[in-house]
């Protein structure tokens, strides 16, 4: 069957039961953009405002469903309005595929009008990409991206197709997506070792990342068989529920007492599928200075990248847990807990500081008024952290943020990403006003597409985090952090077209809550919060739980 290039990248997308796909097309992209109209019918394709939008809605999509993410994009600023999501996607291990379009092969090289180089740009920002100036080579190189993607570690991956091949015809034969590259496993003797230490400890910590999200049932089963507390990374918020006994809670710089003590008086630490960054490994001489510390990771790149540790394996975390598991011992560590529950103490003096308006207290009710299908979305600053610290988790792949990049403006295209993906859960997208300046053109998105997200604006008139670290460390010298908008987020919501409230208090933020649950689109819900309210506790760079800062 002859057909062009542009109808065989849609054909491809199809054979890896893509069903959507986020974007804005140009010049270079119109044969695809004219092949995406014969297939409207079983490609949705979701116009946004701006190709980062598109490339954090690709994200957020990938992270919410565990499958491909798709975004197209023409050539030029098309392409590299992408990088930032495709950066985004890479350091948080997002599987996306980033099709582009780039000026015909004749043109390549010689400055043609919206010409770059976007496989040179992207290249340390994904995980493999193809340059394409031949038609023949253009499903083997879609077929190829895919299974990169999802293989190991996943992440992004870009093609890059020039306009004559996505008009050149071509012989295509359907074909059923490529076998994902075998997982590494452990080997008998790591796993005899592992499981002789974890039996032997009397003060054990699971310290757990994005790469154990896969391996829930498995956990709580060590976790319990084990007698095993576990604390957890942003990225892997809601592997363990809230309310769970053992779950010690997040762990880091913005961590939890109960986390970050147990994790430094640990005499064991089971690291698994995360990679001991700066943001938790804050010291990285005292970090869990009396632990037999043990990696398990599926990247042999992150093995003793940035904490040394007495023990490895590179191995896939779920068949690892999977085959340790008959050899742990049941066992109870009652000395342990009765520390973690003096530790928990410590952490309920930190909550809330009696501000009038606490993030802390809004997202207890936004939890309280959901349901535990509830997906919960963030961008980056001080509401990032309040959301990983108060969210109600109860379930993996439920709480999307930026990690690894913290990019500021990716919760409205994320939250856009996941509504697609689940238009009968419920997204609320937290973000501070800071962050939201930055994308909020995307209000046009959810509008168009009527998705009933709701955005709660977290607005103290400040960059936060920032303004947060010169209160601390810089003698409150407030350089470029208090910008003075006057912003009236609720007239620019009804200017997009989309309903929205202002509240000063808890009263009126849970009437308005309710009014929001009741709309069929987006809402908007400005809080004004204290300047003053800082993410607490607090570890500085460089420290440990000696240096934690409470109040």
């Amino acid at each position: 069957m002859k057909l062009s290039g542009a109808q065989l990248i849609q054909e491809v997308l199809l054979e890896h039961g893509v069903d959507t796909v986020f974007g804005y097309p140009g010049g270079a992209a119109l044969n695809v953009y004219d092949a995406l109209y014969e297939y409207r019918d079983r490609i949705h394709h979701v116009l946004t405002a701006h190709e980062q939008g598109a490339s954090h809605a690709a994200d957020g999509y990938a992270r919410a469903t565990g499958k491909v993410g798709v975004v197209f994009a023409t050539s030029g600023p098309g392409a590299t309005n992408l990088v930032t999501g495709i950066a985004t996607a890479y350091m948080d291990s997002v599987p996306m595929v980033a099709i582009t379009s780039n000026v015909a092969n004749s043109l390549i090289g010689r400055d043609a009008f919206q010409e770059i180089y976007i496989t040179g740009i992207t290249m340390p920002i994904t995980k493999h990409n193809f340059f394409v100036n031949r038609v023949e080579d253009l499903a083997d190189a879609l077929r190829e991206a895919f299974r990169i993607a999802q293989s190991g570690r996943k992440g992004p991956v870009l093609v890059d197709v020039t306009k004559d091949v996505t008009a050149a015809l071509t012989e295509y034969v359907p074909q059923a997506p490529l076998p994902l590259s075998p997982m590494p496993t452990a080997s008998e003797e790591d796993l005899q070792w592992v499981a002789e230490a974890i039996n032997r400890a009397e003060c054990p910590i699971i310290y757990c990342g994005g790469g154990a999200a896969a391996a829930q049932d498995d956990l709580l089963a060590l976790m319990e068989r084990g007698d095993i507390p576990a604390a957890y990374t942003m990225m892997a918020a809601g592997l363990i529920r809230y309310d769970d006994p053992r779950n010690l809670g997040l762990v880091g710089m913005h961590g939890s007492v109960t986390a970050n003590q147990a994790l430094y008086h640990a005499d064991l630490v089971l690291a698994l599928g995360t990679r001991f960054s700066d943001r938790v490994a804050l010291n990285i001489e005292k970090f869990s200075p009396g632990a037999v510390k043990i990696q398990v990771d599926i990247d042999p790149c992150e093995i003793n990248k940035n904490v040394p540790v007495d023990r490895y394996t590179v191995a896939d975390v779920r068949d690892f847990l999977h085959r340790i598991l008959p050899l742990i011992k049941t066992k109870e560590h009652a000395s342990w807990r009765q520390s973690i529950g003096q530790w928990r103490k410590e952490q309920e003096k930190v909550a809330y500081q009696g501000e009038a308006l606490h993030p802390g207290v809004l997202i207890r009710d936004v939890c309280d008024m959901t349901d535990k299908d509830t997906i919960y979305v963030t961008d980056v600053g001080q509401h990032q952290m309040w959301v990983a610290q108060y969210v109600k988790h109860e379930k993996p792949r439920h709480f999307l943020s930026s990690g690894g990049l913290g990019t500021m403006g990716y919760g409205y295209g994320a939250a856009i990403g996941a509504q697609m993906a689940f238009p009968n859960k419920r997204v609320v997208h937290f973000t501070g006003d800071a962050s939201f300046h930055m994308n909020l053109n995307e209000a046009c998105t959810a509008v168009s597409q009527n998705l009933p997200i709701i955005t709660i604006i977290f607005n103290n008139r400040v960059l936060g985090m920032v303004y947060q670290w010169q209160s601390v460390f810089y003698g409150k010298r407030y350089s470029s952090t208090t910008p003075e908008r006057k912003t009236d987020f609720v007239k620019v919501a009804e200017g997009f077209g989309l309903k929205g409230f202002r509240v000063k208090t808890e009263a009126e933020f849970q009437e308005a809550f309710r009014q929001a649950l009741k709309e069929t689109g987006p809402v908007w819900i400005e809080c004004e919060v204290s300047r003053d309210c800082k993410v607490l506790p607090m570890i500085p760079n460089g420290g440990t739980v000696e240096d934690m800062i409470l109040e």
